[in-house]
């Protein structure tokens, strides 16, 4: 029988309460988020408020408060939780009024304006619930990617109804005439035939419309001569019938559901870096994040039961514990607001002294080589902690509005020994492409070769990557007539 033995072992656990893990999260929020958060905080805790400073918020201190013995680090939380990615959505504006003006839309979503405009259809009760099925079916980019036979099959599954696909190809079609042109398309093909003929009133007869319908294939793949020889067009007349349809939305839906669209979206930074004769100055954003004080009232009643708690009755002490504990709450989250500023500002100040060149006049080419690394070295703080700050955070300065996560960048070495930023490597990518011959785009080989011209000694593959990076196609799809 095999050795059984019986040992105890003792580990030191910290283990964080709900509280402390929310009050972390506001390091990480946008400033609209933050706004909001506050906002409801002040709803929800009447000890908080928004006033002028009080001696007495700095007075009170209870011998036995609780909060006291439930300290924690931020960096040790952090430290072991996974990195994840924000998108800024900020609407607050600087000290000064000096921020750039954005449009900004709250409006209705794009499934919601869908419904909505489905809503004048004049559909019986089963109609509108199909129709609003296909249209839960369409995707953010607008694109309807489940076939109709599936949808069938749900129907009758889920909600027991038995619809014909041949009707269901009719409530589609209705919603194909939806704005904006061009929703719930099944592919992209559909999808750009359909804005054309909305454009033409239904005239299938344009040339951007016979191209969409007959030789899309070879559109695709610009094979111009073939879709020339079909059609026996001149070449003016196929260049016409292109820049039409490169008009036109591949993705409708994006300009309800794309984040950083600047229909919906307003970037407002939470720095402002200006340049004053050289030098730079940078400050926190904060005219729409309130001063947050303890309310005095309460701190009176609180202090008063202090003095007579042992002649108090049950609910007199429910209503202190109540009082306690919405007391707490509000210390915790003043400091947790007054460290997440603190966060931003050692972080921003250390990113901005590194490229101190670049921010001096804009110019990519002079961005050093920066990892996530670098600043948390220089500042002490953790890894994860920079990388919250960089991937929700926004800059600006006097020559644009910079997330921060584009400052950073890896490295390589030019064949002269100097270390430059890849983000150079890439400039100079952008700038031979867009100064190509369209009608003889330059390839990836060609590329590799113009850069070690440069003396940047990079493999085509690496090129490839960092064309794709830019979002730049291959040089047979950017060729031009």
């Amino acid at each position: 029988m095999a050795d059984q033995r019986l040992s105890l072992q003792q580990r030191l656990l910290q283990k964080l309460s709900p509280q402390q893990i929310q009050v972390i999260k506001l390091l990480e929020i946008p400033a609209i988020q933050l706004e909001q958060r506050i906002k409801s905080e002040l709803e929800e805790n009447p000890i908080l408020e928004m006033t002028e400073e009080s001696e007495e918020d700095e007075k009170f201190d209870e011998s036995d408060d609780s909060s006291s013995d439930d300290e924690f680090s931020l960096e040790d939380y952090l430290n072991d939780e996974d990195v994840p990615s924000y998108r800024l959505s900020a609407n607050n504006y600087s000290k000064d009024d000096k921020l750039i003006d954005m449009p900004y839309s709250s409006g209705i979503s794009f499934h919601d304006s869908l419904i909505e405009q489905l809503g004048l259809a004049n559909l019986n009760e089963e109609e509108q619930l199909i129709a609003e099925y296909i249209i839960g079916n369409i995707d953010e980019d607008g694109y309807l990617r489940r076939d109709l036979l599936s949808i069938s099959d749900d129907l009758a599954f889920h909600l027991n109804m038995e619809v014909k696909l041949e009707d269901l190809e009719r409530y589609l079609k209705l919603i194909q005439d939806f704005d904006p042109p061009g929703i719930g398309a099944r592919d992209l093909q559909e999808c750009l035939l359909l804005q054309i003929l909305r454009k033409k009133g239904k005239d299938s007869t344009s040339m951007a419309a016979k191209i969409l319908q007959e030789t899309f294939e070879e559109f695709t793949k610009k094979h111009y001569d073939k879709i020339i020889r079909k059609f026996e067009i001149s070449e003016a007349d196929l260049k016409e019938a292109i820049d039409e349809i490169l008009k036109l939305n591949p993705k409708p839906g994006s300009s309800y559901s794309n984040p950083m669209s600047k229909s919906n979206q307003v970037i407002v930074p939470d720095f402002l870096l200006d340049n004053l004769e050289g030098e730079l100055h940078l400050s926190l954003n904060q005219k729409n994040v309130p001063d947050l004080h303890l309310n005095g009232t309460y701190l009176d009643l609180m202090k008063t039961y202090s003095v007579n708690k042992n002649a108090a009755s049950k609910e007199q002490k429910d209503a202190m514990l109540f009082m306690k504990q919405k007391l707490d709450s509000a210390k915790w989250f003043i400091d947790a607001i007054k460290q997440r500023h603190q966060t931003l500002e050692v972080t921003m100040t250390e990113i901005v002294k590194f490229q101190k060149e670049f921010f001096q006049d804009g110019d990519e080419t002079k961005l050093r080589p920066m990892i996530l690394k670098d600043i948390a070295d220089i500042t002490g703080l953790d890894i994860s902690t920079i990388s919250r700050v960089s991937n929700s955070k926004y800059i600006q300065t006097h020559f644009g509005i910079y997330p921060l996560k584009y400052f950073f960048s890896e490295g390589m070495q030019k064949d002269t020994g100097e270390e430059v930023s890849t983000r150079e490597i890439k400039k100079i990518l952008e700038e031979c492409i867009d100064n190509e011959d369209k009608r003889h785009p330059v390839t990836d080989e060609k590329l590799a070769l113009i850069l070690k011209e440069k003396s940047y000694v990079v493999a085509r593959r690496t090129v490839a990557k960092y064309r794709e990076q830019l979002g730049i196609p291959v040089a047979r799809m950017r060729k031009e007539l």
